[in-house]
């Protein structure tokens, strides 16, 4: 390899790890990009008309919504398939060549595919490949496992055949922790190139597909690309992608999807047949692949050539650790090397827009004082915002995550400290995250819940609960971290879209595990507002977030008695509605039916609440998500009783003549309904519309609205209840993979002729076998297979099977005595037996309380005169 060694050494234990010699020069690194114009034929065009600025368009479509686009008029980087190459191991026809795609276009037209796909074409590729594989010897460097491997011919970028990191993938295999990582004496390219690296983005994925997978990759390129295209910038410029650093880590090798590491193969940035699973009788924890890749692809396969390269690093892990141990590689094992300026989180399935990561750099380079901040994240509302008209679950969660970046984020911005800063978009200053010399910090902080959800913690629930909120942990450790004075930032115009549960068992679990976090690390930010004052800022600051937490603490006591509050305003409003036989809400139904009506919703109430509770303390949402939509439903009838009773009583309280309403103040100081009933609504719905409009947002408002009136007693009491009743469940929701699939192959450590320590390793010789691997993944990418439905294994069914008959034999008992106690108290029954049963001049004695004593007499009776004719029986010796 011809990387550069950096003069200093950096792991030694006295480092800083603060590099001040970025960025050495180096003689193998990639030139100046794209090559100069006159090398391809441009002689007359200008460096800076390599990238072509377009102004924005505020109407046009997602995609270019808040993003300036670029097109690079660089030819010599568009790639053709070597129309000579033989494809007879995998299809019939030959491969079409990459076309030359400026990113704008991107996604290109779907055309026809020229074959059909072969469905063991790939399976056939990677076998043969897999078969011809040698065995080499390996230095090891530093030693570790390190090597360099050929990537397809097809995407070698024209005029850069040279260029190692071009030309070349590295892939290091990993076989220390996260914290043990520059210890243990590894390195990364952008290191031992010296470069200067502003923004590191970090994209954590599980067993996403490779439609999110590419949703979220090529929204990053189209970031990286205008970037380049900010010539005028001081920062950035055509060379900007060497100072952009992306960080792709998979949580399990056995459980990425295939065909996303097929999309990740077509980019050049994993090739198969080279990992290892042990390396000199170590086990392997994370395979590192290194590429600086000029390729973007489609969902389906369609290959083409971005304006520019893109640094990409893929950890792919060995074990499912879960999100926080893929952070903790990303800062703890690749931050310390790459020393970036701000690191910028996301998950993949979450798509930024054209100029969004710029706008959260932006907000970091004007203001010193940032340590995080983030932006605006959207529902996805699909094409035409389809998602809204047909999945009322959506809408609902669509106008909640719009309210709160109208009302809630500015807020806290505004005060400085923003109580969460969402881990799907996210951006934090590297050097505000760092440990202190005592090892205590926000990293510190923030890693503490990985150790405390596998069973060998002494931490109690109360911990282990709020450290499921872990990056509210952070915000707060960010924030009153010792004499550095950080503060939070929102950045609205910073946007990004995301999936939402369309599907109540999903919605319940994600909210499940949202709401026990917030709730303890709010109580944890609430008992610890002390440290503000030890934070650094300065006094005028510090006001501002005490004020900032004594409203947090408020917001916290509400949100604790939310279920006794809603429950409490349905109760008054309707009854105060349905009190009057001559004058309620309901007399067009017939006189006095309102009496009936609240009486009935009352206790639907009430059996709602306890079915919920019956099923939370039981059963998994996927195992009754019936009786939970059923239970929504019916909550959505009980909030339009009391939206009809609210607006029914102002109806009648206001004055329906113009001279009632001259002296308004004392129409509010005298008339209580008036007042009270208006103001919390104006200071509710009300203040959604105002707040809408002056954001010039109204949309959500008229499209989302109602569905979440209709949803918003379910937001209350199932997923508080559901979330109250499981707090120790302290899991993400994913099964962990405590084991390693040993089906790689190992690294033996051997000597060679020279008496010197190599590893003896088996490796793909043939390129040709490397192009025929990549090939396939576009024949196959190009075929959707059919949708596999989710299946529970057999255990978790029988599990679930048991759990819901245990609750409907539960619910079936205490229903029916329920149900007894409520018709035979109501006043439908008292009032027939007051007219039917009762004797003049006598009480009234209520028939049943008769019918039950006459059972209990009776069946007295049969037990006595049994047992009488045993005793007889056994006298006559019987």
């Amino acid at each position: 390899m011809a990387y550069r060694q950096p003069q200093h050494n950096p792991y030694d234990s006295n480092n800083t790890a603060l590099y001040p010699d970025y960025p050495p020069s180096v003689p193998n690194a990639a030139p100046d990009y794209p090559p100069s114009p006159q090398r391809h034929g441009y002689a007359n065009t200008s460096p800076g008309q390599v990238y072509q600025q377009h102004e924005y368009d505020a109407q046009s479509n997602w995609d270019a919504k808040s993003a300036k686009s670029f097109q690079s008029s660089y030819g010599g980087s568009h790639v053709h398939l070597n129309p000579q190459y033989d494809m007879s191991q995998v299809s019939l026809h030959s491969v079409p060549p990459v076309p030359s795609m400026p990113y704008q276009n991107y996604p290109p037209v779907q055309q026809r595919p020229l074959f059909r796909e072969q469905s063991t074409g790939y399976s056939v590729a990677r076998e043969k490949l897999m078969k011809r594989r040698s065995v080499r010897q390996v230095e090891l460097q530093g030693g570790n496992l390190v090597l360099d491997m050929q990537v397809p011919s097809h995407i070698v970028p024209k005029g850069m055949e040279n260029v190692e990191e071009m030309t070349k993938l590295r892939y290091t295999a990993a076989t220390c922790d996260p914290d043990e990582f520059m210890r243990s004496k590894y390195s990364l390219r952008p290191y031992l190139y010296g470069r200067k690296t502003e923004l590191f983005i970090v994209m954590t994925m599980y067993n996403e597909d490779e439609v999110l997978f590419v949703k979220t990759m090529n929204a990053v390129i189209k970031n990286i690309t205008h970037l380049c295209g900010r010539s005028k910038s001081k920062t950035w410029g055509a060379n900007g992608w060497q100072k952009v650093v992306v960080c792709v880590v998979s949580d399990g090798r056995s459980k990425i999807n295939k065909r996303t590491l097929q999309v990740l193969t077509l980019m050049g940035c994993y090739q198969e047949g080279v990992a290892k699973d042990s390396i000199g009788g170590k086990d392997v924890t994370a395979h590192i692949f290194e590429y600086t890749s000029n390729v973007v692809v489609t969902e389906k396969g369609e290959v083409s050539h971005g304006a520019c390269p893109v640094q990409i690093i893929f950890c792919l892990k060995e074990q499912n650790k879960k999100k926080l141990n893929s952070h903790r590689w990303f800062f703890n094992a690749f931050g310390p090397l790459i020393q970036p300026n701000v690191c910028v989180l996301l998950d993949v399935g979450t798509k930024p827009t054209g100029t969004s990561i710029y706008e959260l750099w932006k907000c970091f380079d004007k203001h010193k004082n940032v340590g995080g901040a983030c932006g605006e994240i959207c529902v996805d509302t699909g094409k035409g915002c389809s998602l809204l008209l047909t999945s009322p679950l959506a809408a609902s969660q669509n106008f909640e995550y719009k309210m709160s970046n109208i009302l809630d984020k500015p807020l806290e911005s505004v005060f400085g400290y923003i109580s969460v800063l969402p881990g799907a978009f996210s951006a934090y200053r590297y050097k505000a995250l760092l440990n202190g010399p005592d090892g205590k910090g926000p990293l510190a902080s923030y890693f503490r819940g990985e150790t405390m959800h596998g069973g060998h913690s002494d931490a109690g629930l109360f911990e282990r609960n709020m450290y499921l909120a872990e990056d509210r942990i952070l915000c707060f450790e960010i924030v009153t971290k010792k004499r550095e004075a950080w503060v939070l930032r929102y950045v609205k115009s910073a946007k990004a879209s995301t999936d939402v549960p369309t599907t109540v068992p999903e919605f319940i679990s994600q909210r499940r595990r949202w709401l026990n976090g917030s709730l303890f690390a709010s109580v944890h930010a609430t008992v610890f507002w002390f440290r503000i004052w030890t934070s650094g800022q300065n006094f005028f600051r510090k006001i501002f977030l005490q004020i900032e937490f004594i409203y947090n603490a408020v917001q916290l006591l509400f949100t604790w008695t939310s279920l006794a509050n809603f429950y409490l305003a349905f109760f008054f409003l309707v009854s105060s509605a349905t009190s009057s036989p001559t004058n309620n809400a309901f007399n067009f139904l017939h006189q006095g039916a309102g009496e009936d009506i609240f009486e009935v919703f009352l206790k639907l109430y009430i059996a709602l609440l306890f079915v919920v509770t019956v099923c939370s303390l039981g059963n998994r949402p996927q195992g009754s998500k019936w009786t939970y939509s059923l239970c929504m439903v019916l909550f959505g009838f009980c909030n339009i009783i009391t939206l009809w009773c609210a607006g029914y009583t102002v109806y009648m309280a206001v004055p329906h003549t113009l001279a009632g309403w001259e002296d308004f103040p004392n129409l509010v100081k005298t008339n209580a309904a008036f007042r009270d009933i208006v103001i919390s609504l104006a200071a509710t719905y009300g203040l959604y519309f105002f707040g809408s409009f002056i954001h010039l947002e109204p949309w959500h408002m008229f499209t989302s609205f109602l569905q979440y009136l209709f949803l918003l007693p379910s937001y209350v009491n199932i997923l508080m209840m559901y979330a109250m009743c499981n707090l120790h469940d302290v899991t993400w929701g994913t099964k962990g993979d405590n084991g390693a699939a040993k089906d790689l192959g190992g690294a033996k450590k051997i000597k060679d002729s020279n008496g010197k320590e190599v590893l003896e390793v088996e490796l793909p010789t043939a390129r040709e076998d490397v192009d025929q691997v990549w090939a396939a993944c576009r024949t196959a990418l190009a075929y959707k297979p059919p949708d596999e439905k989710e299946h529970r294994d057999a255990a978790t069914k029988q599990a679930d099977q048991d759990r819901n008959s245990r609750t409907n034999v539960v619910l079936a008992w205490v229903g029916t005595n329920i149900l007894m106690i409520v018709v035979f108290t109501s006043n439908f029954f008292v009032n027939w037996a007051n007219k039917h049963v009762g004797d003049n001049g006598a009480s009234v004695f209520n028939p049943y309380l008769t019918f039950l004593f006459i059972c209990l007499a009776g069946l007295s009776a049969i037990r006595f005169l049994g047992s009488t004719i045993y005793l007889l029986l056994r006298l006559f010796g019987y």
